[in-house]
């Protein structure tokens, strides 16, 4: 029987600054953007104390600053983050070599060929884990990645949960079907005009009824993983599909000039980013949401693949011309996808 672990670390870059800042241990904190409520950003992470005002993740900071004024803002730090992230890696690796790097909080383990108990192996990761960096997590452990992640969620923070297959109807069904991994708000919102709020009635529905309702391959998913079921491996290695970069202007602006200016920063960075991969790109996507939250892309397919910033700006400007700039522009972005490596292998 496979035996997956699912770590996520407890609200990571709040706890990361907390533990920094020993001042503000048990104040409310909350980190997006450069940390300027005043300014637009969405919330990155907000610390427990944060969480009980109703902050959370994506959310404006401007409203994160109306729910709790008395909070403090902070930038991102990637830099200090990515480097406790993996620091943390490390430690999971000396526990299994088959990892599953999910994000810069959160990877999957598995755990199948360690000759020792769930909560013995748990309890030791946590251990190493704090004593490292200060830092708490929670783990989830069940014969797949989907129960295992569902699992890491059930008892935050610095919580421990083993699920077997025997315990999905007692554990699972009862949960609000939004915790299922792959269902977002519009299939929650969907579901629910249907009658549907928590897995346990999803997992009732017939399976040619979800396909009829979904399509034939999401309605399967959904059939099958309100049931328990994923086959998924752990993918210890992945390219990306696409290097990408956008900016959101602190006010809307139907200046060309400034939109212009920002599109040819953005591609450069993207293109040192390929550089560093060593990559080339073939496909070129320009975004602009405008003030209005309406979003277009606009895209292009170059000749031959490459990393030349000419080539590769100029493609991007083709596009930007493309779109009708007659409402201001909250965020624009450039994407350049279909990769490969210099060598000629390893298109994507």
């Amino acid at each position: 029987m496979r035996r997956i672990l699912h770590l996520d670390m407890d609200a990571f870059f709040a706890a990361v600054e907390q533990k920094r800042r020993p001042e503000l241990a048990g104040r409310p904190v909350v980190i997006g953007g450069s940390g300027d409520p005043g300014q637009r950003g969405v919330v990155s992470t907000a610390s427990y104390e944060a969480r009980k005002f109703g902050i959370h993740s994506a959310m404006p900071l401007r409203t994160a600053y109306k729910l709790c004024p008395d909070a403090v803002f902070l930038p991102v730090d990637y830099a200090e983050y990515s480097r406790m992230s993996l620091q943390i890696k490390t430690i999971l690796r000396e526990f299994s070599p088959v990892m599953e790097d999910v994000g810069i909080d959160e990877a999957f383990l598995d755990i199948s060929a360690v000759d020792r108990g769930p909560e013995e192996i748990s309890a030791e990761i946590k251990k190493k884990i704090r004593e490292q960096t200060g830092l708490t997590c929670s783990i989830g452990i069940a014969p797949n990645k989907l129960l295992a992640k569902i699992a890491s969620d059930m008892q935050k923070p610095d919580g421990l949960t083993v699920i077997g297959e025997g315990d999905v109807e007692s554990c699972i069904w009862p949960l609000a079907v939004r915790k299922l991994w792959g269902v977002g708000p519009k299939t929650e919102a969907h579901l629910s005009d249907i009658g549907i709020s928590t897995i346990g009635e999803l997992a009732a529905q017939p399976a040619d009824r979800l396909a009829e309702l979904f399509g034939n391959s999401y309605g399967a998913y959904l059939f099958e993983a309100s049931h328990g079921r994923d086959k998924s491996p752990l993918v210890t290695h992945w390219e990306p599909k696409s290097v990408s970069r956008e900016t959101t202007f602190q006010r809307d602006t139907d200046r060309w000039q400034e939109i212009a200016r920002n599109l040819a920063d953005l591609t450069r960075d993207v293109v040192q980013d390929m550089r560093k991969a060593g990559q080339r790109g073939r496909n070129v996507t320009v975004k602009v949401r405008f003030s209005d939250f309406k979003t277009q892309t606009r895209a292009t397919t170059l000749p031959d693949f490459t990393d030349t910033l000419e080539e590769i700006r100029r493609a991007a400007f083709q596009c930007l011309g493309r779109f009708e700039l007659t409402d201001k522009v909250r965020l624009i972005g450039v994407r350049v996808g279909r990769l490969a490596h210099k060598e000629g292998e390893g298109a994507s």
